[in-house]
């Protein structure tokens, strides 16, 4: 099941304020499904610093988020290809679900999704608005090498693995794009509280794209 929504909005909604108005000592913030990861220069007054975190969280509700929440949503498109060499579990999350194959593609690809938070590796998103009907267990025994790019489904959650890793979700898709390029100025292509569109394409377009990504 996934998480509330309100316990997100409250967690981006902290976020942001401390990012406007950073207590003395503020370093760096990451954010999770329910909790908010504040990290302080040791040397500051943490009695201070704790005292004013505490006063920008209450109140936090969905009205206060909608009405501090002025930013534009940002939509990625994502382009995976569901062909079988990239998509080893992807026949046996359609026997699970009921399903068949094309309907576990068209319903994984036709749903919206929201980045609820980066982690486990730099990079790596926890995608919420999966299909009830797509919810799948981890692997009995996690691979040892899961293939950069590579979707997967884990309980109610999709993610994108943006390097080659250990990994214990399904995984039924792969991408061509880099998700994470730490010579870029902002390393991660997706961000807390992006919205994200998954496009099917097929393998002759994965490989020209993954060709035009190794290019740069």
């Amino acid at each position: 099941m996934a998480p509330p929504s309100l316990a997100l909005e409250k967690v981006a909604l902290l976020e942001r304020r401390i990012r406007l108005e950073p207590p003395d000592g503020f370093l760096d913030s990451t954010p999770a499904y329910a909790t908010l990861l504040i990290r302080f220069d040791p040397r500051a007054d943490w009695r201070t610093s704790e005292a004013r975190v505490r006063g920008l969280v209450d109140p936090i509700d969905h009205s206060t988020s909608a009405r501090e929440n002025t930013n534009p949503i940002r939509v990625v498109e994502i382009p995976v290809c569901y062909e079988p060499e990239f998509a080893p579990d992807l026949e046996r999350v359609a026997i699970e679900s009921g399903s068949s194959v094309l309907d576990v593609i068209a319903q994984h690809a036709a749903a919206e999704y929201k980045v609820a938070f980066i982690g486990f590796t730099p990079g790596f998103p926890y995608l919420l608005g999966l299909p009830e009907q797509l919810h799948s267990a981890r692997l009995e025994r996690p691979r040892i090498r899961v293939p950069a790019g590579s979707i997967g489904i884990a309980g109610g959650q999709t993610g994108i693995y943006p390097r080659e890793t250990p990994g214990g979700w399904k995984l039924i898709a792969r991408t061509p794009l880099r998700m994470f390029d730490p010579a870029k100025p902002e390393p991660s292509l997706l961000l807390p509280g992006n919205q994200v569109r998954f496009v099917p394409i097929d393998a002759q377009r994965f490989a020209a794209l993954a060709e035009k990504e190794n290019a740069r």
